[in-house]
C-alpha cells in the first residue's frame, strides 16, 4: 500500500510541477514579438549600423508618425498587439479587449485590464526621428509606427513605458535585468531593419546588454 501511495504522490507532484511550469511560461511566451534575432545575428547587425551623433528634435511631432492604424475590420495596431501578447484575450464588437491576462516582460508584472498596458515602440518615435526618420515620408513613418512584422511593438506596463519615454538603452533599460538581452536584440533588429543610426553611447550600451545573452 505504501508503494502505491508513494507512486500516486510522485505522479501528483509531477503533474503539479508541469502545471506550474506551463502557467509560468505561457504569459511570457505569448508576449514575444516576432523576428527577434539570435545573439550572433544581433551582434552582426549592431556592428553594421552607422554610428552618428543624434540629429535635432526640430520639427518633431508624434502626429508625423500616424500610429494605431487599422489592421483588419475594427481592429487597429494597438488592439492587435494586445491580442497577440495576452492570454485568453476576449474582445468586444469594436475589437477592444474586455478581459484577458498580460505579462509585462519589462518589469515582470501581470495585468488583467488592458487599460494598465501601453504598446511600447521599442525604438521610440522621437529616437527614430533623431536617427534618420526625420528624412522619411509620412507614409514610411506610419509603417514604422505600426510595424507588426518585426520586434518593434510590445505590450508592457503603462507607467514603465512612460518612464522610458524616448530614451535609448544608454539611459534607460527594462527594470528586469533578465530581459536586457532580449530588449537589446529587439532594439538592434529594429534599428537595422529601418536603417537608423546609433550614437556611440547607445552602441556601447547595446554591446554590454548583448554580452549578457
Amino acid at each position: 500500500m505504501s508503494t502505491v501511495n508513494n507512486a500516486v504522490r510522485v505522479a501528483a507532484l509531477s503533474l503539479l510541477t508541469t502545471v506550474a511550469l506551463v502557467a509560468g511560461l505561457a504569459p511570457s511566451a505569448n508576449a514575444t514579438p516576432p523576428s527577434i534575432p539570435s545573439t550572433a545575428t544581433a551582434k552582426s547587425e549592431l556592428a553594421a549600423l552607422t554610428v552618428a551623433t543624434d540629429g535635432s528634435m526640430t520639427g518633431y511631432s508624434r502626429d508625423l508618425f500616424p500610429h494605431w492604424s487599422t489592421v483588419s475590420g475594427a481592429c487597429n495596431t494597438r488592439e492587435t498587439v494586445l491580442k497577440r501578447d495576452g492570454s485568453n484575450v476576449v474582445v468586444d464588437s469594436s475589437c477592444a479587449a474586455t478581459s484577458g491576462s498580460w505579462y509585462s516582460p519589462y518589469d515582470g508584472a501581470t495585468w488583467t485590464a488592458a487599460s494598465d498596458l501601453d504598446i511600447d515602440h521599442v525604438v521610440p518615435l522621437a529616437a527614430a526621428w533623431r536617427t534618420g526618420a526625420k528624412n522619411w515620408t509620412t507614409a514610411k513613418r506610419q509603417q514604422f509606427a505600426n510595424d507588426l512584422s518585426g520586434p518593434q511593438l510590445i505590450a508592457v506596463t503603462d507607467n514603465v513605458n512612460q518612464a522610458k519615454g524616448d530614451q535609448t538603452p544608454a539611459t534607460w533599460k527594462p527594470p528586469l535585468t533578465s530581459y536586457w538581452c532580449t530588449y537589446a536584440k529587439m532594439w538592434t533588429r529594429t534599428k537595422y531593419k529601418w536603417a537608423l543610426t546609433v550614437n556611440s553611447s547607445e552602441k556601447t550600451a547595446l554591446q554590454d546588454m548583448l554580452g549578457r545573452c
